[in-house]
This record gives C-alpha cells, structure tokens and sequence, in this order.
C-alpha cells in the first residue's frame, strides 16, 4: 500500500473507495437489531446488515434494498448518522455509509447471509465485532453524527480517527 492511500493521513477529498456500501442499525427502545454475518466480508462477526452500492443506486436504496434481502423486513425511520472509511493494507478500499433505522415493518428472519439479533444497547457484543466498532457505534447510539477512517491490516486495527460533528440527522425515509 502506498503511505499517502490512507484515509487517516490524507485529506478526506483525496481519498478514493474501491467500493461503497451500507450499514443499518434499527434501534428500538434499548434494543438494537444485529445480524451474525453468514458470508462476505467480515463472516462470522456481529455486525448491522448491510451491503454494497449496485450501480446507479443511492446509498439510501442501498441500505433499505440490504436489510431486506438479510432479514426479509424492511426498515423505517431512517436517518444518516454517519460516514466511515476503511483502508485495508493490502490495497482494498471501501467507503460505507452508516444509517439509524427507528423501526422495520416485519420480523426479521435467518437468511443464507445473516441471522438477526436483537441485542440490549446495553450488551452491545464488541468483542466478536469488527475492533472499529467501539469508537463509532456509541455515536450512533447518542445520535452524534460521525465520520470515521480506519486502517486494517486483515482484522488487525493499525489505526483510526474519528470526527463528530453538530450537524443534525435528517430522515430520510
């Protein structure tokens, strides 16, 4: 990887993803919706259901076409929280856009990539999520828009910065 690829160390405009994806979080009450990943990227972890942009596709039509193809539910309430960039040692890049979800419309149900878990906020499992996670998702959970950079080698975590801002979320749906 060249030193000047890293999202951390170089102006955000500088930077280019490889890919752009989405990630979800319905949070109700103390509860939030969590899925263990099937396959793809980051199998095998806790994460929020989620995927890549199809082309053509808003991050918005991304994040509501995602957690209906995971879970057979579709979210509502939505709002951006947040904007994190992932830069992996090896080159591979991708920008992944972070939505709050209020509520989905179904149950959500075990598909071949992912089975949900509704989780108590309070017993967020971040030991068996990617090691990002607990720098950003409390933002999330405070509704404190964020931008994060992050710098993988594998699922080892070299480095990280994150940003909040004042901005206030807007709904997007």
């Amino acid at each position: 990887m060249i030193a000047n690829q890293c999202p951390i160390t170089m102006p955000r405009h500088a930077w280019r993803p490889q890919e752009r994806a989405t990630l979800v979080f319905v949070v109700r009450g103390d509860d939030i919706l969590l899925i263990h990943k099937k396959r793809g990227i980051g199998a095998g972890k806790i994460n929020g259901p989620g995927g890549r942009l199809d082309p053509g596709e808003t991050a918005l039509e991304c994040a509501i076409r995602e957690v209906q193809e995971e879970l057979m539910v579709t979210p509502t309430g939505l709002h951006e929280s947040g904007e994190l960039r992932f830069q992996f040692t090896d080159g591979f890049s991708m920008l992944v856009y972070v939505f709050r979800a209020t509520g989905i419309e179904g149950e959500p149900q075990e598909t071949d990539e992912a089975n949900p878990i509704w989780t108590p906020v309070s017993s967020i499992p971040y030991d068996r999520m990617w090691r990002d996670d607990r720098y950003w998702m409390p933002l999330l959970l405070e509704q404190i828009y964020f931008e994060g950079q992050f710098l993988f080698e594998d699922d080892r975590l070299l480095d990280h910065n994150v940003r909040t801002f004042s901005r206030s979320l807007s709904l997007c749906r």
